[in-house]
């Protein structure tokens, strides 16, 4: 049996750096394709962890497997099964263990310098600063008993962990070249109708988009790192 689950909602929201980095390190994973059609496993008993993946639906949807997902991810947290949530993942987290999800502070698209808090360092590598891509216009509150562990001037926000092995995320810290530049097409019509002053346009991104995608991983890949611990 695979190591991890991975819930994907949407075509376009694949696992892409997150799978790279998994199938690296040897670990296994099962992509539950939520907008195909499947079905999400009955329970977590033959995995290891769970990860939750992004899409353009809110957190607050009434989408038929939210229900059981949310209880999916209780039961993680309750066997102590490490959880990592991007983007509308971190939401859910959030809500699961009884947070709440609403409008950002500001739409935010493309990338973001954040504030390392807490014990935030242990999970981005030791570094006090991060510069993860974004895309979302809502965002989550801190969840009881968690602690935030990054920050933002457009959405406070940006990440939080439960227990030491719990982490919600805002951003995207999964994408890839590929990733990007597929969100950049199909996201044209937002991008230019957002007077947000967190929205980057695809002119300001691309053509350093391979040279700063390179510290985005290095970055992904301590989160995974630090998130892989908790795997036992």
């Amino acid at each position: 049996m695979p190591d991890i689950a991975i819930i994907e909602h949407c075509a376009n929201d694949d696992p892409a750096y997150l799978g790279t980095w998994l199938e690296a390190e040897g670990l296994s994973y099962r992509v539950y394709r939520m907008y195909a059609g499947e079905t999400l496993p009955a329970d977590l008993a033959a995995y290891r962890g769970l990860a939750v993946l992004g899409g353009p639906m809110s957190a607050n949807d009434a989408l038929p497997y939210y229900p059981q997902l949310f209880g999916l991810i209780r039961e993680a947290v309750d066997a102590a099964k490490p959880v990592i949530g991007h983007c509308l993942g971190g939401q859910l987290l959030s809500r699961a263990l009884g947070g709440t999800v609403q409008a950002s502070e500001q739409v935010e698209i493309g990338w973001s310098d954040l504030a390392v808090e807490g014990v935030g360092a242990e999970w981005f590598g030791g570094a006090d600063r991060l510069r993860p891509f974004q895309w979302h216009g809502e965002s989550f509150s801190i969840p009881p008993g968690a602690a935030r562990i990054a920050t933002g001037p457009y959405c406070a926000n940006q990440a939080f962990v439960l227990d030491g092995r719990h982490l919600g995320m805002q951003f995207h810290c999964e994408v890839d070249e590929t990733k990007v530049r597929r969100w950049l097409i199909a996201g044209h019509d937002e991008l230019i109708r957002s007077a947000s002053p967190a929205v980057q346009q695809a002119e300001a991104i691309l053509p350093t988009l391979a040279e700063t995608l390179v510290q985005s991983q290095a970055t992904a890949a301590a989160i995974y790192r630090r998130w892989a611990q908790g795997l036992g």
